[in-house]
């Protein structure tokens, strides 16, 4: 059955792409792959044969109809998306062209940046009696935020806060942390091209330092931004353990009280 499939590469590193992902690509007719974000080397696995083509110069439109031809003519077709398919990935605006052309598609989801940047930098984005909630979402800029999903609303949950395009719009990402009660002296962790060979940068700073930090790294373009009150864990004197490997907690596979 011929299928366009929309695989994840992951974060940027090829190695990070799933084994999935890897045979997918190993018997593909044709690949369209996102240049701008997804390494080249993701491609090195296509066959000779394979009709490899980079959409950075494409509109959705170009991108679409790119698929819907090959599709034709391939049984295996690949759109080859950064980090998971699911985020920020215009996913549904190239289905649904697919669907009305009655072209099958399927889903091979990838690693995110947003953990890519936690495991550069060896953060935990969850700790308990810390934070047992994560926020992925990004700053309102040329794309408004829906209703109730301001960074001063979710913010103000104090949980870990992912923020995914929004680098370029630091000063406003300080502000609304201020306006939704973080403090200046609260730690900020910025990881610029998560997990690409040689290229990846990782820096650290709080809300009122990050700005000129991320400026003096020329730091501006493909970078996650971290903020969570478990930031910095390892170098604490004192953790709350995790009552899974608690001696005393009994489950399933372990009686406690030994």
């Amino acid at each position: 059955m011929r299928k366009v499939w929309f695989v994840g590469a992951g974060p940027g590193d090829p190695e990070l792409i799933t084994v999935k992902g890897q045979r997918l690509l190993q018997r593909a007719g044709a690949i369209l792959y996102a240049g701008s974000l997804v390494s080249e080397a993701c491609t090195n696995w296509a066959p000779p044969s394979c009709e490899v083509a980079d959409s950075k110069g494409m509109t959705l439109a170009e991108i679409t109809a790119w698929l819907i031809s090959r599709a034709k003519r391939h049984d295996t077709v690949i759109r080859l998306q950064t980090g998971d398919p699911s985020l920020y990935g215009a996913l549904i605006e190239m289905v649904q062209p697919l669907d009305a052309a009655g072209i099958a598609s399927e889903v091979v989801p990838g690693v995110s940046s947003a953990f890519a940047a936690a495991a550069a930098a060896c953060e935990s984005l969850t700790l308990p009696e810390v934070t047992q909630t994560v926020i992925l979402t990004r700053v309102a800029g040329r794309t408004p935020m829906p209703a109730g999903e301001s960074l001063p609303e979710l913010a103000a949950h104090k949980s870990t806060l992912c923020l995914f395009l929004s680098i370029t719009l630091l000063s406003k990402v300080c502000a609304s942390l201020l306006e939704a009660g973080w403090q200046p002296n609260d730690p900020v962790l910025v990881v610029q091209k998560a997990s690409w060979p040689n290229e990846e940068k990782v820096v650290r700073g709080t809300i009122a330092t990050i700005r000129d930090i991320c400026r003096a790294e020329k730091i501006a373009s493909q970078a996650m931004i971290i903020v969570s009150p478990a930031l910095g864990a390892r170098e604490w004197e004192r953790l709350s353990r995790s009552k899974l490997y608690d001696a005393a907690f009994t489950h399933r596979f372990r009686r406690g009280g030994r």
